[in-house]
């Protein structure tokens, strides 16, 4: 049996999956297997896999109907053969010591749940190292997220994450829902298993190809810290609020400005210069330091707002279903 088992969910994402099994392919340790599970895709890719499996990539290849990407997760676990289960997105491309590193840290560090970060590859465009800037930085959210200065408890993110069988086995998979790695996470403490970051061990994660996408992003994602607290009542916490405080501060100095005096944009101009000359001082590129003040703005203005929306409507209005009821609806459990 090996010792790992990557499992992959898919949904219309060809040229991904492609550049993600070539970087598997490419791995200086091989004890691992691939299990991609396509979950309802207008544009399988089982060619793809079966051509990087005649290529000699351990890759098992199944389709399924639409349902999610936690329920297709857990399909391919279901299917899983490996002591531990490690979780990518299909737009990853994994460092060819990502497995030698990720083993040597296991054994002199035993961990049941562990999870990594995520880096820009030299091939990705500017806006993709933008995005990425603005969701790993301190400056935005990277932080709450887990970055180098971290505000909370590390929780690992679905895009590079893992976990033994026995966590499997007692806790279960995936739920169908936004923030579905948080859940996974905050089921997976709560059962008594260790929980780490594995630094060296990291993925380039592609993220969003545009501005706009991002925003949906960003939206939902703060939206879903809310569903969080009605599930974990106690999982909210302050540093939760600060980019729903920070869209209320920027409005409020924007409309000063507008309406007072331009020296009340001061603030804002600061920071963005600070956000330009750490850009620039981490990727080296005068156009990503460029880009990466609207994605900043855009990464907390989006979360933020998704966070305030979420939370006039769902608690101080009390709409929506029952969270555990939408949960058991969408067939996570």
């Amino acid at each position: 049996m090996p010792r790992f088992s990557v499992i992959v969910p898919v949904y219309n994402r060809i040229d991904e999956v492609r550049d993600l099994l070539e970087s598997l392919l490419n791995q200086s340790y091989k004890d691992f297997e691939v299990i991609l599970v396509e979950d309802g895709s207008t544009l399988p890719c089982r060619e793809v896999a079966e051509t990087y499996a005649s290529k000699g990539l351990d890759v098992r290849y199944y389709y399924k109907t639409n349902e999610g990407r936690s329920i297709a997760r857990n399909h391919g676990i279901e299917r899983s053969n490996g002591d531990y289960l490690i979780f990518f997105d299909s737009d990853c491309v994994i460092p060819a010591d990502y497995f030698q590193t990720l083993a040597g840290e296991l054994d002199t560090h035993p961990l049941d749940c562990f999870g990594g970060p995520d880096a820009a590859h030299d091939s990705f465009t500017p806006t993709q190292k933008a995005i990425n800037f603005a969701m790993t930085s301190f400056l935005t959210t990277g932080g709450i997220r887990g970055g180098k200065v971290q505000m909370e408890k590390f929780v690992p993110r679905s895009f590079n994450m893992g976990y033994s069988r026995q966590v499997w086995q007692k806790v279960g998979g995936f739920r169908e829902m936004f923030s579905e790695d948080i859940d996974m996470s905050t089921r997976i403490r709560q059962a008594g298993f260790s929980i780490g970051l594995i630094r060296p061990a990291y993925v380039y994660h592609k993220r969003r190809i545009d501005l706009k996408k991002f925003w949906r992003q960003v939206h939902v994602f703060g939206m879903s810290r809310i569903t969080l607290k009605l599930l974990y009542p106690d999982s909210l916490k302050i540093v939760h609020t600060l980019p729903a405080l920070a869209v209320i501060i920027g409005a409020i100095f924007l409309l000063l400005g507008t309406l007072v005096s331009p020296l009340w944009l001061t603030p804002l101009a600061v920071y963005a210069l600070v956000l330009f000359f750490t850009a620039l001082g981490s990727t080296g590129s005068i156009k990503v330091a460029a880009l990466s003040i609207p994605a900043a703005a855009i990464q907390i203005c989006g979360y933020g707002t998704g966070f305030i929306r979420a939370y006039f409507t769902k608690i101080l209005l009390g709409r929506g279903r029952d969270i555990n009821q939408e949960i058991s609806m969408r067939k996570g459990k």
